[in-house]
This record gives structure tokens, sequence and C-alpha cells, in this order.
């Protein structure tokens, strides 16, 4: 009997339900404040400043940063799949180094406010 291997789709599926969660639920409260339909006073340049420069504001945005990312690279991964392209570990290296550089792009961004 052969030892089976750990599988390491839960890394792969947290991140990409957890995205694409906090998107469907975050992404319209993001819409109504950015356009000014509750908290007006939320899109100017001192709010924005002041909310990304307390730690919880950066958490939030790193937040919006990360999860969305992490979901959009597994949804890039099984459309690459979809439209025939086979080399699937080639594509899952591309999209989680993508995925990967933008969060860390993103945090790095994000410590220098």
């Amino acid at each position: 009997m052969s030892a089976r291997r750990p599988s390491h789709k839960p890394l792969v599926w947290l991140p990409f339900a957890a995205g694409g969660m906090f998107a469907a639920l975050f992404l319209p409260v993001v819409i109504l404040v950015t356009t000014g339909l509750i908290l007006p006073g939320a899109t100017t340049f001192e709010a924005a400043h002041g909310f990304a420069s307390h730690w919880l504001g950066k958490l939030v945005l790193f937040g919006f940063v990360l999860l969305p990312v992490w979901h959009a690279a597994h949804r890039l991964r099984v459309t690459a799949y979809d439209f025939g392209i086979r080399a699937d570990e080639l594509v899952a290296k591309l999209v989680y180094g993508g995925a990967a550089l933008l969060t860390l792009l993103a945090l790095i961004f994000l410590l220098q406010i």
C-alpha cells in the first residue's frame, strides 16, 4: 500500500473562497463610500490618508488587496485550463507567483504610508 501524499488544495481554496466572499460582501460598501452616497466626507485626501495611516486601516486595505488577488489567481488558473492550456504547473506558478508579488508590493506600499 502506498502512502498518500497530502493535498495542497486547502491552501489554494482558503484564499480563493475568502477573496470571493470578501469582494462580494464589501465591494458594494466601498463603491457606496467612494461615490459619496454614504459617508460623504470619507473621500477627501485627508480622510483617506488618515485611514491608510492607521494600523487598522492598513490591515483593512491589505485585506482588500490580498484576498481578491488570490481569488483572481485561482480563477485565472481554472480559466486557463478551460481554454485548453494544459501546462497547469506552469500556469499555477505564474498566477500564484503574480499574486504573491502583488501581495508583497501591497505590503511594502502600505508600510510606507
